[in-house]
């Protein structure tokens, strides 16, 4: 294994998948791998970190002509090489060839960055290379090239390895490298006080480069700096982050009508996070929204839950924090902040819609997956197997109840049961009624016999605190379960 670069943060799984398939000696020939993720989250610098320590070939690829980016390849070649000259390529199927000659006498390396653009101006690019890797093909067989096919376009890399597609099959590692999640995105950004911690993830994420680059690494000096942070960096028209959302919208070739895609973004950003919901905040049928919702879900910038309770209910999320801050505190004030010396005004009069669009989804969201990822049994009595979100019928009311963290597990007949309900707030102080409310849906669930609904926990996620007599009753009842911020900061 090769030694990490001290200057990466984290991104130990990645490192180790990538230094495992580019140094393997196993003399199998030329072999291909797919590397993917949304933009900013350090894919090229992983990538050139690994060319760097195994004396790799590494080759950015730009939007340019077909004729164009081969001659760029050959220059490129030529300084790997040593070569007094460019090397000259008529087409791609020689390109390629060259790229696998690298490997003649050891395992090496070779990475394509931005590999859509290629694709775009030359679409048989994957088939020449499915050819290129073709079995008892000598070019292939003789070479120990490990090539590695890089894209931030989502919708585009996932079909790379799907369906029909030339190149299915050919893969021997298909990476994608996340964005980081809530603990590590605290520790990266350098912020200590948990509530800060949430306040900042749910505005950036957990993209590395919007503190790099973005931020010039300004993070907020603590819970009082917070609001001043906001207006000086994401409000502010002379940062980066600034445009970022929509620009995130842009890299995506398969987005062509980007207001409609904002549209359907700015609805679910307002709470329309059912395909019914949506429609009606867009003024369109249902049956409209199939093709915009599975195209920004195949981007990554939408995800697709299913609802716990109900086989035929969905739930639609936006993956990317900043994209719900920018739709829903951004956009609604967008000619406003242009104009503004000053963006304090402008933010002081968004809190309504940053508290109750923003940071009380983004607080449910982390209560999930800290549930299913990090929470021990001391929380639950088992490691969860499932997390979501559900709707429970209650006829006698005429009415139904959201259950914000619905808790499933495996009984020892690998069976799914209930292990735990939870209810989360993130303004209001949590107390004995929220509890009564989480009762009172136990009892339906147990009624329409679900399975481990009568011992199922009761959890009260709360980054507004708890009252006092809610923490009395939660000290006598080994059924009740308190999880407030500082838990969600703490990984078991």
């Amino acid at each position: 294994m090769l030694e990490r670069p001290a200057e990466m943060f984290d991104r130990h799984r990645e490192w180790e998948a990538l230094t495992s398939f580019a140094t393997d000696p196993s003399p199998s020939g030329a072999r291909l791998g797919v590397v993917s993720g949304r933009r900013r989250q350090g894919k090229t610098f992983l990538l050139r970190a690994l060319c760097q320590a195994t004396g790799g070939f590494f080759f950015a690829a730009d939007e340019a002509t077909d004729r164009e980016s081969l001659t760029r390849l050959g220059s490129a070649l030529a300084d790997h090489l040593d070569a007094p000259a460019p090397l000259t390529f008529e087409t791609w199927h020689a390109a390629v060839d060259a790229l696998l000659a690298l490997g003649r006498e050891r395992r090496i390396p070779v990475v394509i960055d931005e590999f859509p653009y290629l694709v775009k101006a030359n679409p048989q690019l994957p088939s020449i290379i499915q050819n290129a890797l073709a079995p008892l093909r000598p070019e292939r067989d003789n070479s120990q090239v490990s090539l590695l096919l890089c894209g931030s376009a989502m919708s585009f890399m996932g079909r790379l390895l799907s369906g029909n597609a030339p190149l299915r099959g050919r893969a021997g590692l298909e990476l994608v490298v996340p964005t980081l999640d809530h603990l590590l995105a605290a520790q990266f950004w350098g912020i200590t006080d948990p509530l800060t911690a949430l306040k900042v993830n749910a505005v950036v994420g957990g993209t590395p480069a919007y503190r790099r680059e973005f931020a010039r690494d300004d993070a907020p000096a603590g819970p009082e700096d917070f609001d001043a942070w906001v207006v000086r960096t994401v409000l502010s028209p002379t940062t980066p982050l600034f445009r970022e959302a929509r620009y995130l919208l842009a890299v995506e070739a398969e987005l062509h009508d980007t207001g409609l895609y904002h549209s359907v973004l700015g609805a679910i950003a307002a709470g329309n996070t059912h395909r019914g919901g949506i429609a009606s905040y867009l003024g369109r049928k249902s049956g409209d929204l199939a093709h915009p919702l599975t195209v920004l879900m195949d981007c990554g910038l939408v995800t697709r839950e299913p609802d716990a309770f109900k086989d035929n209910r969905t739930t639609f999320r936006i993956a990317e924090p900043l994209v719900t801050f920018y739709h829903a505190v951004m956009r609604p004030i967008w000619s406003d902040l242009g104009q503004a010396r000053d963006a304090t005004r402008l933010w002081q009069r968004s809190q309504r819609r940053f508290t109750g669009n923003v940071m009380g989804p983004h607080f449910e969201r982390i209560a999930r997956q800290w549930t299913r990822h990090f929470a021990g049994p001391e929380f639950f009595g088992d490691y969860p197997s499932d997390v979501t979100s559900g709707t429970v019928n209650d006829p006698a009311a005429r009415t139904s109840h959201e259950v914000d963290i619905v808790t499933t597990g495996l009984d020892d007949d690998d069976r799914p049961y209930l292990m735990a309900i939870g209810e989360a707030k993130y303004a209001e102080p949590m107390g004995l009624g929220h509890l009564e409310r989480l009762r009172h849906i136990r009892q339906l669930l147990t009624a329409q016999g679900r399975h481990g609904a009568e011992t199922a926990k009761l959890v009260c996620y709360g980054a507004g605190g708890f009252s006092e007599q809610l923490q009395e009753a939660a000290q006598g009842d080994p059924e009740i379960v308190l999880v407030g911020v500082d838990d969600l900061y703490r990984a078991n």
